[in-house]
């Protein structure tokens, strides 16, 4: 089943078709919508896509709205590729009404979920899970928006600083995330004919609500993070929105292939 719904306000000017969009899945919340209102500010529209907090997703479209740009959301479960064919229709309607437009900018492949299990308690459910989301859903929605994105566009993939160091409880997680970085490097390639670049971020620990809030809300946890990190800190989400944003712009636009870390300097 596809569950597709767009959320637009309609009385917003249409933009014209040198408009930028960038399209953030998981941009209801944490690091995704951070790095939304980064791009709204810098003149950027956002499609934005939440599997479930639909009221999260229609508030940041207000605040998007609010920074006077054209904000959409849509209704998206990026762990079923089956619904990924319906999804791009939806949203080639979504661009052709309110941009007319039938391509967008940039992408960033951002929704994901947490989990803390050791490798040996791991079980088949949860490495499936993490699998169809993290890994299965970035390379099938990614190769089914291909038409969609425009030639000379930017592709971001959000990997983790667990890909570089390893803490135990993450063994499925980061080996979901350094498929995703070693993708990246293939589609970099594959693209690079049509002007497209493909990088990744890999933010540190991030005191977001990103696995059940433990680095924000566990003080114990966000002092190890600090004491293990060069700026002294645990991150937060404007320490993220400002590197993709600017992972996306033109002035980066020779960086292309590559993994950038954003972690304050995390077990240096």
């Amino acid at each position: 089943m596809n569950n597709t719904n767009a959320n637009a306000d309609t009385n917003t000017p249409v933009s014209s078709s040198q408009q930028k969009i960038a399209l953030i899945t998981g941009g209801s919340r944490g690091l995704g919508k951070n790095t939304a209102l980064v791009l709204a500010r810098q003149g950027v529209d956002i499609i934005l896509t939440y599997q479930s907090r639909e009221a999260d997703a229609h508030a940041v479209v207000a605040q998007i709205q609010a920074l006077g740009r054209r904000a959409v959301a849509l209704q998206l479960d990026t762990g079923a590729a089956d619904t990924f064919a319906g999804f791009t229709e939806k949203l080639q309607q979504v661009l052709a009404q309110q941009w007319q437009r039938h391509q967008f900018d940039f992408l960033m492949n951002n929704a994901g979920i947490g989990g803390h299990t050791s490798f040996a308690e791991t079980s088949e459910t949860q490495f499936d899970q993490l699998m169809n989301i993290h890994f299965k859903g970035v390379f099938f929605l990614t190769q089914t928006l291909l038409p969609v994105i425009a030639d000379h566009g930017r592709i971001l993939n959000v990997s983790s600083g667990l890909t570089r160091f390893s803490l135990p409880g993450h063994a499925a997680y980061a080996a979901m995330k350094g498929a995703v970085e070693v993708l990246s490097r293939y589609l970099a390639k594959e693209l690079g004919a049509r002007g497209i670049a493909v990088n990744v971020i890999a933010p540190g620990a991030i005191a977001t609500d990103f696995g059940g809030c433990v680095v924000r809300d566990n003080a114990q946890l966000n002092q190890f993070v600090a004491n293990q990190t060069a700026l002294g800190r645990a991150g937060l989400p404007d320490d993220i929105g400002g590197v993709a944003s600017a992972l996306l712009s033109d002035s980066c636009g020779w960086i292309n292939g590559q993994r950038i870390e954003a972690s304050g300097g995390m077990f240096l």
